[in-house]
């Protein structure tokens, strides 16, 4: 399927979370294939419009994660489709606009989840868009605000009428936030009542779950957030199970090597090591991560912690693993719990005495 000229292969998709789908994790989920699209954290439409140091970090990304979707957010149908040219100028396949995020710092501001309140004013940011951009404008919705609006079929409606390319809904409301279930009959209801692609979001944690979602519905993809923390081999597991082979193994060893590769990863980028990185337009400030040793490593150790609280659940003695990850104070400190966790060699079976 496609997304306007955009080709996705299988339509699994990983979405957007806010400080956790960096570009190093997007990167080691595509190396282990299965995954369609990556779609950024989200990022401020202002931040990009003024070259704000912290925001153009949260665009960038590499080749290797193509085909990519910056996530932006905003309430301003101005700003919105100035943002939108500079992540075209940035060279993504798609722009997408964050129309779902609960967190009251962002939809205090006519923005996230706010958005489902105003539908025409929606409308108009997403018109904007499509009339600045050539490549394809996608939204990420909810439900609706509360339980008494339920706004999603009549919102993808004019939001396919304003120029969007693809419409994604979390089955939740605003006022859920993450609390309940997704509701996929609605989802199911938005996808056929619409000419693009509907891609569902919501409680898929298993490779089995999202690929169940896609069968005999409407529904073009799924979009797996907390489910690809906890397994970030959902994908290949999915494409699989979609193609009709059994779900590829995933051994201890498999897991800590993603972690290891995970902490290397982020500390070269610690290091400033821009190589490969698309930036937003010449004459911009280059994106600053830590570049002190102790602040580098600190930044490293809150990153592991952060996944660590969704990478450790359904793991034999993950609670266990969990706190030592918590506890430790070092990049170094850290590697040598994921090796002993993972990867610590098992002991020989005991030898049989000798024969008198």
């Amino acid at each position: 399927m496609t997304i306007g000229n955009v080709p996705l292969d299988p339509p699994f998709l990983l979405a957007p979370m806010a400080g956790m789908t960096d570009t190093a994790f997007r990167r080691l989920v595509k190396r282990h294939g299965g995954c369609g699209l990556v779609v950024t954290e989200m990022v401020s439409s202002e931040g990009l419009v003024r070259g704000i140091d912290r925001t153009l970090e949260y665009a960038e990304y590499t080749e290797e994660e193509r085909p990519v979707s910056i996530q932006i957010f905003g309430g301003d149908p101005d700003k919105m489709a100035a943002a939108a040219g500079i992540v075209e100028a940035m060279g993504a396949d798609i722009v997408d606009v964050n129309m779902g995020c609960p967190v009251p710092k962002i939809a205090k501001h006519n923005a996230g989840c706010s958005l489902m309140r105003e539908p025409s004013h929606a409308a108009a940011i997403v018109r904007a868009m499509s009339r600045a951009v050539r490549i394809p404008v996608t939204v990420k919705m909810r439900a609706g605000w509360d339980e008494r609006d339920i706004n999603a079929p009549v919102m993808a409606r004019l939001m396919e009428d304003a120029g969007a390319a693809a419409v994604a809904v979390h089955g939740r409301t605003a006022a859920q936030s993450y609390s309940g279930v997704s509701d996929w009959r609605l989802i199911e209801t938005v996808a056929g009542g619409v000419g693009i692609p509907v891609f569902g979001s919501g409680d898929c944690v298993t490779a089995r779950q999202v690929v169940e979602r896609t069968a005999d519905t409407p529904v073009a993809g799924v979009l797996v957030g907390r489910g690809a923390l906890r397994n970030p081999w959902i994908f290949r597991q999915a494409a699989a199970l979609a193609g009709g082979t059994a779900e590829p193994a995933v051994t201890d060893a498999d897991r800590g090597r993603f972690l290891l590769d995970y902490i290397d990863m982020l500390l070269r980028e610690g290091m400033d090591e821009r190589r490969g990185f698309r930036h937003v337009a010449p004459g911009m400030p280059q994106q600053r991560r830590p570049r002190h040793a102790a602040g580098r490593e600190r930044w490293v150790v809150n990153k592991l912690r952060a996944l660590g609280s969704w990478y450790t659940k359904g793991v034999h003695g993950g609670s266990a693993l969990r706190t030592a990850i918590n506890s430790a104070a070092s990049v170094d400190e850290l590697r040598a719990v994921i090796r002993r966790f993972f990867l610590a060699p098992e002991p020989a079976p005991p030898r049989e005495a000798p024969a008198h």
